[in-house]
């Protein structure tokens, strides 16, 4: 393989789900010839330390702009072609294609012979505004391939590109480490530490944000203890949205049957799955399908721990789901769907087994890091 210089804002210890693509795919590339660009995580001591404690970790050569957020600036431009040569890199991998696929010219210039740009759920968006359409194209033209999520990712950003970079387009979703995450992965302490004893337990591992829908999973409780009095929502993660969650919960009288955890380190999430019965993210799209899901690896996570998902319909929601065979795709916000299949599954515990029996097998014969780190090779 070519030496690889990765450019990048998504690269932890900055916590997301593309960061974790982007980390996953990179430590499974040969690490002598890998070297990292990106922005730094949060500026003060606290985030410089988390930062520099983590590259030091690193197999491969990282190196960190100053700024907390890359763009294809001529500054920024300068560097990325000054570490292309100086370490002799063949091949770039945008971590995001937009806007940083915009570099794709001069690195080429400067003498890159393959460039691969991942698109994420946000080129969609940009897929759908006028001026965002024509730096979509740009990017396209400049690049030898755009990589896609799922079909609704590919279908949207190939309307803004011309129909030559359209046919270049390339399947490249992350994957799931079955190792990390798998049955028995802690679950019976996270329920001791929270008191949650022998409740059944629907779990949400996300970004507290709108679009996520968690809110919906809180209109629907009700109805779920309705039939299932018992029952307990497990709400993990941090976000913006935390307050308004909580405003909910008081409002429409659970607070007995939801806890939220707040952000949790990365090394408890997969005890976190595990501690669920079901796992339900009804995501929703919102303003005008510009804040839309790309794919949701919260899914074949929740599917790699045995666990059957609901999820919503929101972009590419459902490619991470066998609707019917490893859970189900419900309306994003509606909480009477949700309610009903999430109650379903409870109720149901040859129902849950079969279908996380069958979401392990899908992740492994799918969506394993293994065999996607292959598929990345051969296109750098």
């Amino acid at each position: 393989m070519h030496k690889t210089l990765i450019v990048t804002n998504d690269f932890p210890p900055r916590p997301g789900g593309i960061q974790a693509f982007l980390h996953n795919m990179a430590v499974r590339l040969d690490p002598d010839q890998v070297v990292v660009y990106a922005s730094t995580w949060k500026r003060g001591r606290e985030g410089a330390e988390a930062t520099a404690a983590f590259d030091a970790e690193q197999p491969f050569t990282v190196v960190r702009d100053r700024t907390t957020m890359l763009l294809p600036t001529p500054r920024v431009t300068r560097r990325a072609v000054a570490l292309l040569r100086e370490h002799g890199c063949e091949s770039v991998w945008f971590g995001a294609a937009a806007p940083l696929g915009l570099m794709a010219p001069d690195l080429r210039r400067a003498g890159a012979r393959r460039i691969v740009a991942t698109s994420h759920g946000h080129e969609a968006g940009w897929a759908q505004l006028p001026a965002a359409r024509q730096l979509l194209r740009r990017i396209g033209e400049g690049t030898d391939t755009i990589t896609y999520l799922g079909e609704y990712t590919r279908s949207r950003i190939a309307s803004a590109l011309t129909p030559e970079a359209a046919a270049r387009m390339t399947h490249l979703p992350p994957g799931v480490d079955e190792t990390t995450f798998h049955p028995g992965s802690g679950g019976e302490e996270i329920r001791r530490r929270l008191g949650l004893a022998d409740r059944p337990v629907v779990v949400c591992v996300s970004r507290l944000v709108p679009r996520k829908g968690q809110d919906t999973l809180i209109r629907a409780m009700p109805a779920i203890l309705a039939r299932v009095p018992d029952a307990v929502l497990l709400i993990v993660g941090g976000g913006p949205y935390e307050r308004e969650l909580r405003r909910l919960v008081e409002t429409t009288g659970v607070g007995d049957s939801v806890r939220f955890t707040g952000a949790v380190p990365w090394s408890e999430l997969p005890a976190h799955y595990g501690a669920g019965d079901v796992f339900a993210m009804p995501c929703r799209t919102r303003r005008g399908g510009l804040d839309v899901e790309g794919l949701g690896i919260v899914y074949l996570e929740a599917s790699a721990t045995g666990l059957p998902v609901v999820a919503g319909d929101s972009g590419g929601a459902p490619d991470a789901v066998l609707d019917g065979e490893t859970g189900w795709v419900v309306r994003g916000g509606s909480a009477a769907e949700a309610a009903e299949r999430v109650t379903e599954l409870l109720l149901d515990p040859e129902l849950r087994r079969r279908m996380g029996e069958r979401g392990r097998a899908w992740i492994h014969s799918t969506w394993r890091w293994d065999l996607l780190a292959t598929r990345l090779r051969a296109l750098l």
